[in-house]
Formats: structure tokens, sequence, C-alpha cells
């Protein structure tokens, strides 16, 4: 099997569609789909040497795969990351970042806006082995270095945050871990490399739910880990051999495929979400617009900054609390009700009662979590038609409130 050659000059865009090409002796112009569990050896000299990492080659598509393979080298290259492994979901990304590395008594220092499963796992599960964590307002610098402590190893952010889109200072977070000697995991899923690379600005971890934005169109869930070769060598490799969140050759080459036009739908997502963002700030029952890169964002100039982009996510709050958000969802006939991001579809979810349920009534008003907040992942439909379908459906929710 040869490898496509990779010029060293070679531009994101090309990089999403050649990147980490290999081509079997038929000489496919499409990548190859290895949907096997084993491999065959010529000698039982071979897999010895394979087993003991002494010459290269798959031995267990647990342990790795071609078409595994490609779709994360293209990864690595979007990103600018030395390395990359795929796992079967993003969470199973998340986890097995901190359950690779840490040990009982080390300390996590993570923001407070987050998707509800990642605070889950640093909170609850971390904790049922004896890692403490502390929770920071993300956007202020001086909350991370106040929070560190003597054991503490691994910093975790998302930016732009889920559901609020909260803007962390990558450059800024990742000189106060490494000043401590922790690691800065960064979770880029709202964002995708297409639009934003943390480790251009310092992270040493990246963490995607490539369910989202890499495979675009809601089909099926994978996620990737992005780091270092110390990383990989010390601690990830072994805990993903041993535990198996996997993923399957068959994702793996729909998320590859995806990554071809992933530049390009981003643009068209952005395009799309700002003016959603616009018309929705324009109407009378919508109490606040949250978007990157609207001038009325708090952060609106960090996000310039480091993102190339301000994404397909809009959220935005309407009168009437949990009822007046429900009337919303209630009254859409183009936009899906999915809590699913990233599609083409436009799907509009309610935190407060889905990704964000679990949390308390108090902690989601910490987060800025209302209950009239609606979340909108603005898919590639015709614009006009989106604010048809907010149009009538805010001014439904309107009037019942106004009754």
């Amino acid at each position: 099997m040869a490898t496509h050659k990779k010029p060293g000059n070679w531009r994101p865009r090309t990089q999403a569609v050649r990147g980490g090409q290999m081509r079997t002796p038929f000489q496919e112009t499409a990548e190859a789909l290895f949907m096997t569990s084993g491999y065959a050896y010529e000698s039982p000299e071979e897999p010895e040497a394979r087993f003991k990492g002494e010459a290269e080659g798959f031995t267990y598509t647990r342990y790795g795969n071609p078409t595994v393979a490609m779709f994360e080298q293209r990864m690595a290259a979007l990103e600018g990351a030395p390395c990359a492994r795929a796992t079967a979901t993003g969470m199973a990304a998340v986890s097995s970042v901190f359950l690779a590395a840490l040990r009982q008594g080390d300390h996590v220092v993570a923001g407070k806006a987050m998707f509800g499963a990642c605070r889950y796992v640093i909170e609850d599960i971390l904790g049922r082995f004896g890692i403490s964590s502390t929770l920071v307002d993300g956007t202020d610098v001086e909350a991370w270095q106040r929070a560190v402590q003597p054991t503490t190893k691994m910093f975790f952010l998302e930016t732009p945050a889920n559901p609020t889109l909260a803007i962390c200072d990558l450059k800024a977070v990742a000189a106060v871990a490494e000043g401590c000697g922790a690691r800065l995991i960064v979770d880029n899923a709202f964002a995708s490399p297409a639009l934003q690379r943390p480790m251009e600005f310092g992270a040493h971890i990246v963490v995607h739910s490539s369910t989202k934005y890499i495979d675009g169109q809601g089909r099926a869930m994978g996620g990737v880990i992005l780091c270092h070769d110390d990383f990989l060598r010390d601690h990830l490799q072994i805990y993903l051999r041993n535990t198996g969140p996997s993923i399957s050759p068959f994702t793996a080459w729909l998320h590859m495929k995806s990554l071809e036009t992933l530049a390009l739908r981003m643009r068209a997502h952005c395009e799309n979400a700002e003016i959603i963002a616009d018309f929705l700030a324009s109407q009378k029952n919508v109490r606040r617009v949250l978007y990157p890169f609207r001038d009325d964002h708090p952060q609106h100039a960090l996000a310039r900054s480091q993102m190339d982009g301000g994404g397909g996510v809009v959220t935005f709050e309407v009168e009437g609390g949990k009822e007046g958000a429900f009337s919303v969802e209630n009254a859409v006939k183009l936009i899906d009700v999915s809590n699913n991001l990233g599609d083409t579809k436009s799907l509009m979810t309610h935190p407060a009662t889905t990704t964000h349920q679990r949390l308390s009534p108090e902690a989601r008003a910490e987060l800025g979590v209302s209950d009239g907040m609606l979340r909108i992942s603005v898919g590639l439909e015709d614009p006009a038609d989106l604010c048809e379908d907010l149009a009538q459906a805010l001014a439904r929710s309107g009037a019942r409130h106004a009754r």
C-alpha cells in the first residue's frame, strides 16, 4: 500500500482533500474502505515484530486500520497537530484524554461553560477516582491562575462554549497552563479546524466530536483526539488499545470524505448564521442574541482574533421563559427540533431541558443558560427561508405570550 506524497507546502484546503491518502495497487482515486477486524501475515516473525513495535503494519483494527489512519492523518494536518487518534464518539475522546493520563490525587481546572456531559465526566466520573476539579469562568484568565494547585495536571475548555458561545482567550490560558506544567485541552467541535486551530495558540491537546461539523450531515458519530507525540506515547496509545473506544472504519471513511468539503461548508454555515443572528436581533420578542462575530457579543474582538469565522451556531433568548421557548419550537416548520448540531439541516434545541438539563437551576443561571434560551445550529438552507420560518414562529409565540 503506497502513501500519497505530501508536499510540505500544501495549504489547508488541499490537505482536506489529499492529506494522509494511501492507495492500494489498484490506484483508486477515492480512498479505500477497509472493513476488516484483522490482518494476515506472511510469517509468524512478522506479527511478532509488529506487536513489539519493531516493524510498521496493522495487527488488529482496535489498534489501527488503514482507513482510520488516513482520517487521523488528515485531521492532524488540518489542526496542525503532530498526531491524531479517532474514537467512537466525541465523549469517548474527552473521557479518554482524562482517564489515560490522570491519577488519584491529580487536579483539573475547567471552564464552567461546557457541554453537560463534559461537566459530568469532570465532576462526577473523575471524582470517583480521586481526581479533584475546580470550575472557573473560562473568560477570566486570572481565575485560571487562581485555581491552580500543586497537583493541577490538566486545563479543559470549550471555545466557543456550548450553548452560550462564550469565548476563551486561548493564548492567555495556554500560557497559564504552561506556567504550572499542566496540559491545556480544548474542545474545538463548535469551530472545527476550518475556523480555529487551538494548537496555534498554545493548546497541548484538541478534542472533537466529529459527529458535528466534521461529518456535517448528521450521519454517524465519532471523535478525534489531537496531541503531541509524548502524550500519545506515554499515555493515550496504551489506554486506547486496552479500553477499545475505537471508531468504525466505515465512520472514519465517512468523516474523512466529509473533510473534503469542510472549508466550503463552514464558510456557508457562517454566512447563514450571521444573517440569522442579525435577523433575530431585530425581532421585538427576542431578548438577546449571542453570536461570536456580532459586535454586541461580549468577546467579539477576541473571537475575531483567534477564529476565521463566527461559526454556524446562534443562541438567542425569547420572552416567556420555558413556555415561550417551547412555543417557538412547536411553531417552527422548516427548522427541526433536535439537540444535535453541525448538520446541513438547521436544528433548534432548548439547552435547559436537553444538553444542560443535568445541571441544577442555580448552575444553569450561573452560566447564563436561561429557560428562554434556544440554540440554533444554522444549516445550509436558503437563509431567507430560515428567517421566514423564525418570523412566523416568533410571531405565534409572541401572540401566545401576550395573551
